[in-house]
């Protein structure tokens, strides 16, 4: 952004839709109406159905059934029906690496090919994570996403995907316009449901519920009283990948990768030193603590370390472990960050670059804050936000499938007026959770929303379930990955393949959730193309009764 935009209003209050995507969505309907006249379904432009395709939550499972799914409805020459793309958490993953590609839904298969070959080759380098990390310390409110970005995503997506999601505004026109979905932690934990949802698109950033946005470029940096006065490094796609799949973040991972970069650095010489040994030592130390493993040696090894260093106070640091109690992990990170704050003081000689991000990576793990944010409505009054929002300095934004493991309030907005949301549901447990989720969180916020009626048991679901919406809410179609249909009678045995928590996929595992997300398009497009045409016929039938 140029020095000029400084102390200029980015802050868009209202629920209209902002001009960039008004003009993609008017674009992309050409598409659909040809699409449509392929299938042998005529509409005139007016009444071109307005059709969502949305991307559950699941870790890599949701990530690689998404691209199974979107391949597959390219060969049934369904993708490019879809007006819009939106995703959650695990979803987001694919989505950040599809638009990377201009008009990707038309070279669909040969990205496919090389997302495969991705996966099957090893993470990113240790050095590059480093750098990437260094990187984001740059800006003034890191948090645990920017070390989990750096250090877990860029090794399951087996990259470092610098672009911005600005870079997708231009190249994209023959593809569905993408909605990326996270939440307001606090919002959420307020129970301020209206205000959680939290979207990012290439045009804007902002609350979909309550009208208030900021031009995506603009996102992150510091606002007052709607203007900006401090800029801040544009996120990019890993960030965002990091901040959207946040829910799967687990500390003992994310610390035995900081412990991994500490020993791979102390084996160069230069590196050996007693700064070093503790801040092995007191990873090791946390890692204990969290696998509720007796860490009594640990301990005497960091009170030999530090014997004779004196806190700011001038006291000597020393942890006293009676037998009998036992230590708590509160107790482990509050002297941890404690060693951090003063490591400084003590080891001076260590202060480069490489050691800096090990101590703030480890800080910014520990006291485990998300996706701190600028709030670019700071001072502002907005009649639909609640005041708590308004009043922060900061925002924390997480993984919008701790509310939510779908991405349906986006596409909920008024103005957007979807006649048919698809969903893929790619969830753990309950394979009817989201869409019942929804329907009662639609009704507490007044939000239109078919009626969610379901048989006692979908222990084993089906393929293809469809709420039908009444005059102002779309119809819903819920397709979840694992069904009687497509695992023929071994969803568990499926699903126990597959989980969220897991280490990456090999690649025929890869290749078989490719494939069996495909079946369920494959299985139901008769079904898909039946609802689309009951949708054409009602719109029209409404044109001509006006």
């Amino acid at each position: 952004m140029s020095q000029s935009k400084l102390g200029q209003s980015e802050v868009r209050i209202g629920h209209s839709l902002n001009d960039g995507e008004k003009q993609h969505i008017t674009s992309r309907k050409e598409t659909v109406l040809k699409c449509l006249k392929r299938q042998g379904i005529y509409c005139s432009p007016s009444t071109v159905p307005k059709i969502a395709l949305l991307g559950s939550g699941g870790g890599e499972r949701a990530m690689v059934g998404l691209l199974g799914s979107l391949v597959q409805l390219e060969k049934c020459d369904l993708l490019d029906c879809m007006l819009y793309l939106s995703g959650v958490s695990g979803s987001t993953w694919c989505m950040t690496s599809l638009y990377k590609e201009s008009n990707w839904s038309r070279k669909l298969e040969a990205i496919q090919n090389a997302f495969i070959k991705r996966l099957d080759r090893s993470g990113v380098s240790l050095w590059g994570q480093v750098f990437k990390l260094l990187e984001y310390f740059k800006k003034d409110n890191c948090s645990a996403t920017d070390t989990w970005a750096a250090i877990i995503v860029s090794n399951v997506m087996r990259e470092i995907n610098e672009d911005t999601i600005t870079d997708h505004r231009d190249n994209h026109g023959k593809d569905p316009y993408p909605v990326y979905t996270v939440i307001d932690k606090q919002c959420k934990y307020d129970r301020l449901s209206k205000d959680a949802w939290f979207e990012i698109t290439p045009h804007e950033a902002g609350y979909s519920l309550t009208g208030a946005f900021v031009d995506s470029v603009c996102f992150g940096n510091q606002f007052e009283n709607g203007k900006i006065i401090k800029e801040q490094p544009e996120i990019d796609m890993l960030y965002l990948q990091g901040l959207c799949g946040s829910a799967l973040a687990d500390m003992e991972e994310i610390l035995k990768q900081i412990r991994e970069w500490t020993k791979h650095f102390i084996s160069y010489e230069q590196y050996s030193s007693p700064g070093c040994q503790v801040l092995l030592t007191l990873l090791e130390l946390n890692i204990c603590v969290l696998r509720d493993e007796d860490p009594t040696s640990l301990i005497a090894t960091l009170n030999e370390l530090l014997k004779g260093r004196l806190d700011k106070h001038g006291k000597e640091i020393f942890i006293m472990l009676p037998a009998e109690e036992k230590l708590s992990r509160e107790k482990v990170k509050d002297y941890t960050l404690t060693i951090c704050h003063l490591f400084w003081n003590w080891f001076g000689e260590m202060r480069d670059k490489i050691w800096m991000s090990v101590v703030q990576a480890t800080e910014d793990v520990l006291q485990w804050t998300w996706g701190t944010t600028y709030n670019f409505l700071h001072g502002l009054t907005v009649e639909e936000v609640h005041p708590s929002v308004l009043n922060e300095k900061e925002r924390y934004y997480i993984d919008a499938g701790l509310l939510i493991n779908s991405p349906y309030f986006p596409m909920l907005r008024k103005e957007r007026d979807i006649d048919l949301i698809i969903s893929l549901d790619f969830s753990a447990g309950d394979p009817m959770e989201t869409v019942l989720r929804t329907a009662d969180m639609s009704k507490a916020l007044k939000i239109p929303f078919p009626e969610v009626k379901l048989p006692d048991d979908t222990s084993e679901p089906d393929d293809f379930y469809v709420f039908e919406g009444h005059t102002k809410a779309p119809t819903v179609i819920h397709i979840p990955l694992f069904n009687k249909v497509n695992c023929d009678g071994q969803i568990k045995e499926w699903a126990e393949r597959f989980k969220t928590f897991q280490g990456p996929y090999t690649h025929d595992m890869t290749i078989d959730l490719i494939k069996k997300a495909g079946e369920n398009v494959l299985n139901t497009k008769e079904k898909i193309l039946k609802q689309i045409v009951k949708l054409v016929e009602q719109k029209e039938t409404s044109k001509l009764g006006k």
